[in-house]
């Protein structure tokens, strides 16, 4: 990519659209199209179609996506696999059809196999069954993911798939209803410190693990994938190591000073058991994260308290 190249960030105000426009701005990028949802629903293939012939972008990162925790896809599952299919497939066909140069598609973890052998490899996909949970979700990311090499093998479209683990940061979705695991559990220890609270709720049983990212590194990949990667298979993007939700939820207490105490509701779904993914082919191109989890964490409680952190 050339610095004055037009690149459009589909979802540019979203956690992760927004974190590529500011990692492609510190990189010095500077003519990037940006459309609010109000001003392009990506979901009206006309409106779509509409916006590339006439915009023409040359390269896409295509981050818009409906997204949300256990709760969210339990209770809407229409929504997440509409939505999504909707979304993916008007921009992948019309940036093909209007010549786009490039094109990445951002994808998920939750595409892998409910009890796929760790660490992840991308060969384990479709290998075995999905998560109960979120699999509406991950049936549209997986069909998105699909729609990219099946354009690349019969059309020569230069699209690529990036597999990004449990993302967050500061910007992250802190509604209690919709979020992940992250942003409720900063939300929750913070709002029981600001009211004196003796105890937190967790759900489920705090055993399961888990595999975080800043968004901001994510970006980075991204960039660095634009530029260094070419081919039909996706490409795992993660730090390469996990740990239980019981200690997430330790350091996140830390983090808050919240001094009470952790309570796991073992009645609630616990979700994946693991997922820590195998980020052997990202380490071959190159690139590695460089923001830890507790200066990560840190970082995005002070954005929450100063932004939304009243109660």
């Amino acid at each position: 990519m050339q610095f004055s190249d037009s690149i459009f960030v589909a979802g540019h105000r979203g956690l992760v659209g927004a974190a590529l426009v500011r990692g492609l701005r510190a990189a010095g990028f500077t003519n990037l199209l940006l459309r609010t949802s109000a001003e392009l629903d990506l979901r009206e293939q006309a409106a779509v179609r509409q916006f590339f012939a006439t915009e023409r972008p040359k390269y896409v990162f295509l981050a818009a996506a409906k997204v949300g925790g256990i709760w969210a896809n339990q209770t809407s599952p229409a929504d997440f696999i509409r939505d999504n299919l909707q979304i993916q497939t008007n921009v992948i066909d019309a940036a093909y059809r209007s010549g786009v140069q490039k094109l990445l598609f951002l994808g998920s973890s939750c595409i892998y196999p409910k009890f796929a052998a760790q660490p992840i490899r991308e060969e384990s996909l479709l290998s075995g069954s999905l998560e109960p949970t979120n699999e509406f979700y991950a049936i549209a990311k997986i069909a998105g993911l699909k729609m990219c090499a099946a354009y690349r093998r019969q059309y020569g479209f230069d699209a690529i798939s990036a597999m990004p683990t449990n993302l967050y940061g500061p910007g992250d979705n802190f509604n209690p209803e919709t979020s992940h695991v992250i942003p409720a559990l900063l939300r929750k220890f913070h709002a029981a410190k600001m009211h004196g609270e003796k105890a937190v709720v967790v759900w489920g049983t705090g055993a399961p693990r888990r595999e975080f990212l800043h968004v901001d590194d994510l970006a980075s990949a991204c960039l660095h994938l634009m530029q260094n990667y070419s081919a039909e298979g996706c490409v795992n993007v993660g730090c390469g190591e996990d740990l239980s939700i019981l200690e997430l939820a330790g350091l996140v207490a830390d983090v808050t000073e919240f001094g009470g105490r952790i309570v796991f509701d073992d009645s609630r779904p616990d979700g994946t058991p693991r997922k820590l993914l195998d980020t052997s082919l990202l380490d071959s191109l190159g690139w590695a994260p460089s923001i830890p989890l507790r200066q990560g964490l840190e970082e995005t409680y002070r954005w929450y308290a100063e932004h939304a952190g009243s109660s």
